[in-house]
């Protein structure tokens, strides 16, 4: 998304210009208050590992402000073998080192997501388990390492589909999310 904002403006969308970019937005002036209305802010790694041209670190700079900072930790999604393309959401491998390294570095909450797209409105059991499980394996991983997990899976709602359809993927969604996390011990 950043890439798309500075593209806006024609700028290159280079790493030294993404950290100017989010050092305007977190040097702002304690005056400013923006911890009056922000109470967490999701990072990338990259961000996580930034610091503003003083040599502050950004995580530092949201911390003054009494911004949470978190980390956003799936690694996108790839299809899902014997559905019609229905996806799963990667980034387990690894995920307890990573999850070590970015409580070191200062977050306290990660993110992960399932994204449920408009597959024609005919969620396989296959991927809506196999998301529900990914999570709660993510959820675990996370608190293993200190980190307040946030279990998101998204149900985009857009396409031609009823508002009934819509409702019954999100209940069979949710539904298998929760229980693989108390499966989990979550």
């Amino acid at each position: 998304t950043i890439g798309k904002r500075l593209g806006s403006i024609e700028v290159e969308n280079t790493e030294d210009n993404r950290r100017a970019y989010r050092q305007l937005l977190f040097s702002l002036p304690k005056e400013a208050k923006i911890g009056d209305s922000l109470g967490g802010c999701i990072l990338f790694e990259e961000t996580l590992y930034q610091n503003a041209a003083d040599g502050t670190p950004f995580v530092k700079l949201l911390q003054d402000h009494g911004i949470v900072p978190g980390i956003k930790v799936d690694k996108g999604v790839v299809v899902l073998p014997g559905t019609n393309n229905e996806t799963v959401t990667q980034g387990l491998d690894g995920l307890a080192e990573r999850c070590m390294k970015y409580r070191e570095a200062g977050a306290r909450f990660a993110k992960m997501e399932s994204r449920f797209e408009n597959w024609g409105w005919h969620a396989s059991e296959l991927a809506i388990q196999e998301n529900a499980v990914t999570l709660a394996r993510y959820a675990t991983i996370c608190q293993q390492a200190g980190l307040v997990p946030i279990v998101e899976p998204e149900v985009l709602c857009d396409g031609t589909h009823s508002l009934e359809t819509c409702q019954n993927v999100t209940e069979r969604v949710l539904a298998a999310t929760y229980k693989a996390c108390n499966d989990h011990n979550l």
